[in-house]
């Protein structure tokens, strides 16, 4: 949130001032989510060597499931520095702070076709051999490279618009080239 105002008064004099609070824009917020998704760490649980699991009765205990526990929830006891904390997966990276984007397990690999998670791969994949963005070549087909094939195909030109109602076109050929992954 960001407080913006705005003045009142003859010629822009501000002898009034009306300010309120602002939510950034969408496109501002968009580029920050990007950003953070682009430069997120895998992280892992680390339990310290003095932490020792409590045990509590099990009728006492709610059921939890893995997905919905949080490390809070896990039964440690309080005292402090023997709760598990989140470390990178690599020495190489910074540890997180608490606006850092972390994930804790990895995506699964989307390259080869794996009927489990409903993936079907990247083989024979059209893609674009000119970009660098998702949906190029060298992307998509995951470093496997990719095969170009020449087709002729059919479509309209030379469109022209007949007062009410409709559009008159010719039909030509134009030879492409397609990019296919490996």
């Amino acid at each position: 949130m960001k407080i913006e105002c705005k003045c009142h008064g003859v010629s822009g004099s501000c002898e009034l001032k009306t300010c309120w609070r602002s939510m950034p824009s969408f496109r501002q917020i968009g580029d920050i989510l990007k950003e953070k998704f682009e430069s997120a760490t895998e992280v892992q649980l680390k339990v310290p060597p003095n932490a020792k699991p409590v045990t509590k009765p099990v009728a006492k205990e709610p059921k939890l499931e893995a997905a919905s526990m949080t490390y809070h929830d896990m039964p440690f006891p309080s005292k402090s520095g023997s709760r598990p904390y989140l470390v990178p997966i690599s020495p190489y990276f910074k540890p997180q702070t608490d606006t850092d984007l972390i994930y804790l397990q990895s995506s699964p690999d989307f390259c080869e076709k794996n009927d489990k998670i409903g993936s079907l791969g990247t083989h024979g994949r059209a893609c674009n051999r000119t970009s660098n963005a998702i949906d190029g070549c060298e992307l998509m087909c995951c470093g496997r490279g990719y095969k170009i094939r020449r087709e002729r195909v059919m479509e309209r030109c030379n469109c022209k618009f007949h007062w009410c109602c409709y559009v008159e076109c010719d039909h030509c050929s134009k030879e492409v080239e397609i990019s296919t992954c490996l």
